[in-house]
């Protein structure tokens, strides 16, 4: 069946392209690879880089940016004759279709791609490994460097294939890394984007709230996770974000990036549960931590209760023209007094407070197309369009011990809008969200 995505005006995809046009060096071109063959039951997903500047949903696709005269070409696969209507993929054949719901200039066999490459002075190539489903850069560039250490000789990925073909093809030209720039453009997201963004963030407040309120009735971590997939798919989307990551006890919880979620509850511990949906090619991130039998206990409700003060704090003081830097320094200015005041517990809980007012990480990422989106925001004043996380986190090092609470906002014109509202972050609106639940 084919199917054209509808989030996007084809102008948006062509408002992207010009920005590369005007970036470009005289004469160059830039070309991208989209994501191959599905190797598996499963259903096909672009490349967040290819989709992002053409909505092309079809395996093995590439585009060309001309700079000498602006056009905007895709390399598609020539569809066999004899496949039935039903089971084909766009091909060259419907060049005239994919030009009017994309704004391409033109589409072409992937026989004529090698053409593209003749007597260009310099070649614009994403250097970056291409996301995909479940993926974001970080955890695609730590993949490679396994790859590259194995026993019998690195794993070219098929990206590095690509770059390394084109560069063999282009007979000397100056390669240039394009992924800088396309990071830069994804900094500031647009209104489609934003309202993908929101039903992401919708879905996740709603799994994670729903999941609180049937805490009564679980048995075990896995029973959250359904929760999470039930409401992700029932709401719209393509499916998760990431893996969720739902761990029960400071022992699962340690491992901040736990997504085993197969081991029971434990009464008198903490659930911590971050998860997200794919929207579209949008996702979130949410993290939010309750006990298991109902109530904190008193030492659980002062360390997550001082996590919430800060994290409210921050979300307070967001806003644009003003650094990331600056917000966690007014936050500290207000939250001091309040932590001289506070009688603490004991002297791990008061020292794990104190560090936490200092932690950089409470900005924590941009989130868009990928959970971890590499899109550069810190060191400069922020603008409005922005998304990324707050997520402030308290350790307890040498008992093993941490607490955080996530939510992914956008940077308004007068503020701030937490996309992920929803689920309690007060402890004692969260205790009466778990009593409520049936």
């Amino acid at each position: 069946m084919i199917r054209f995505q509808t989030d996007f005006e084809w102008s948006e995809f062509a408002s992207r392209r010009a920005k590369i046009f005007d970036a470009m060096k005289p004469g160059a071109i830039a070309v991208l690879q989209g994501a191959g063959p599905v190797r598996a039951y499963n259903r096909f997903r672009q490349t967040n880089e290819f989709y992002y500047l053409s909505g092309i949903e079809v395996p093995s696709a590439y585009l060309v940016l001309r700079q000498a005269d602006r056009t905007c070409t895709i390399y598609l696969a020539a569809q066999p004759e004899d496949r039935p209507l039903e089971d084909r993929q766009l091909g060259p054949q419907d060049a005239d279709l994919i030009i009017k719901m994309t704004g391409v200039d033109a589409v072409l066999p992937h026989s004529e791609l090698s053409k593209a490459l003749f007597r260009v002075p310099c070649v614009y190539l994403t250097l970056a490994p291409s996301e995909t489903d479940l993926s974001a850069r970080d955890v695609l560039e730590y993949a490679d460097r396994l790859s590259a250490s194995e026993p019998l000789g690195s794993l070219l990925s098929r990206d590095r294939q690509f770059v390394s073909q084109v560069i063999s093809r282009s007979s000397g030209a100056e390669i240039i890394n394009l992924t800088p720039l396309l990071d830069a453009m994804r900094t500031i997201k647009s209104p489609a984007e934003i309202e993908l963004l929101r039903k992401a963030g919708k879905l996740s407040a709603d799994a994670v709230t729903a999941s609180i309120k049937a805490t009564k009735h679980a048995k075990g971590e896995n029973d959250f996770e359904a929760i999470a997939h039930s409401t992700f798919l029932r709401g719209g989307a393509r499916g998760l974000g990431y893996k969720c990551i739902i761990p029960c006890g400071q022992a699962r919880i340690w491992d901040s990036h736990y997504i085993d979620n197969d081991q029971p509850l434990i009464v008198g511990e903490l659930v911590l549960m971050d998860c997200a949906p794919d929207v579209n090619y949008y996702t979130n991130d949410i993290g939010r931590m309750w006990p298991v039998n109902g109530k904190y206990s008193p030492e659980q409700r002062e360390l997550y209760s001082f996590v919430v003060k800060l994290h409210e704090a921050v979300l307070e003081r967001i806003r644009p023209g003003v650094t990331a830097q600056q917000i966690l320094n007014e936050m500290k200015a207000a939250l001091m007094p309040v932590w001289e005041q506070t009688n603490w517990s004991r002297p791990a809980v008061r020292e794990a407070a104190k560090q936490l007012m200092d932690f950089r990480g409470t900005f924590s990422h941009a989130v868009g197309m990928a959970v971890h989106d590499c899109c550069p925001y810190w060191g400069k004043p922020l603008e409005v369009g922005m998304v990324f996380t707050i997520d402030p986190q308290l350790w307890i090092r040498d008992e093993r011990i941490y607490i955080r609470v996530e939510d992914t906002v956008l940077v308004t014109e007068t503020g701030v809008k937490v996309l992920t509202e929803g689920p309690p972050r007060d402890p004692d609106e969260t205790e009466a969200l778990i009593a409520s639940g049936m």
